[in-house]
């Protein structure tokens, strides 16, 4: 058994701890390997929590392991969230640093992806805050009015538009102009698609606020995009007026 986390964390330099996470990360043995075949298979949470169990004890592979198992999605989500890939890389190993930090303060009650996308999830929202000024999209308060509209499940979403290659730019810069609570649970719900239980204990919200943003954030969403493709078509008219302008002269010359 190697030095408690904590006093690592002291020792070890920040960049450099992180790189001995990723590049020395071994692949799984071949024992736990033919291990396997003679028991069932173990959950993800199984498995994540052997790892935190192994971390805790000094065995540092075990962190890079998890590390190895979460860092792409981590990313994803970031990226949904910020504006550039570079913001998303800082984030997430940001977050990775803070899991292993507190890695002691772990609840085994939880999931491992459930307390890292919480982190990341802050994080890329203090993130945009510090971008630009708050703002809210809605004068109603964030967690709900008295009464709360719940979501109509056979209507269809703007967020189908993510399908869409062509829409992405479009739909990134509806995302990002939403308030940072709204556009978190939407990142969560339509692209991961995480059950709304889950994106509750992310966000540190009740399930029904966490169900009220998304009706709230995709009304937002849809007015946002429409009012772009108004100003999209806008722009197109004058161009078809003057083209029109300008054979109607040819016509008379």
């Amino acid at each position: 058994m190697g030095l408690p986390l904590r006093s690592r964390v002291q020792v070890l330099g920040k960049d450099d701890r992180y790189t001995r996470f990723k590049v020395h990360a071994p692949a799984m043995s071949s024992t736990s390997q033919s291990d396997s075949s003679a028991q069932p298979e173990p959950t993800p949470r199984q498995v994540d929590h052997a790892l935190i169990r192994k971390a805790l004890e000094g065995e540092e592979d075990a962190f890079g392991d998890l590390v190895r198992r979460y860092e792409k999605r981590a990313k994803h989500v970031a990226r949904k969230m910020v504006p550039t890939d570079e913001d998303a890389q800082d984030l997430t190993q940001e977050a990775f640093l803070r899991v292993f930090k507190n890695l002691e303060r772990f609840d085994f009650q939880h999931d491992f992806s459930t307390w890292l996308f919480r982190i990341v999830t802050n994080l890329c929202i203090d993130h945009l805050r510090k971008r630009r000024p708050t703002q809210s999209t809605s004068t109603e308060d964030e967690d709900g009015p008295g009464q709360i509209d719940l979501p109509d499940p056979s209507q269809a979403l703007p967020s189908d538009a993510l399908e869409s290659r062509e829409t992405g730019d479009e739909v990134r810069a509806c995302l990002e102009a939403l308030a940072p609570h709204f556009q978190s649970v939407l990142v969560l719900r339509e692209l991961e698609g995480l059950p709304c239980t889950e994106i509750a204990e992310i966000v540190g919200a009740t399930h029904v606020t966490v169900r009220w943003r998304l009706h709230r954030g995709r009304k937002l969403f849809q007015e946002e995009w429409e009012r772009r493709t108004r100003l999209a078509q806008a722009r197109l008219r004058p161009n078809e007026g003057s083209d029109w302008g300008l054979l109607e002269e040819g016509e008379e010359a």
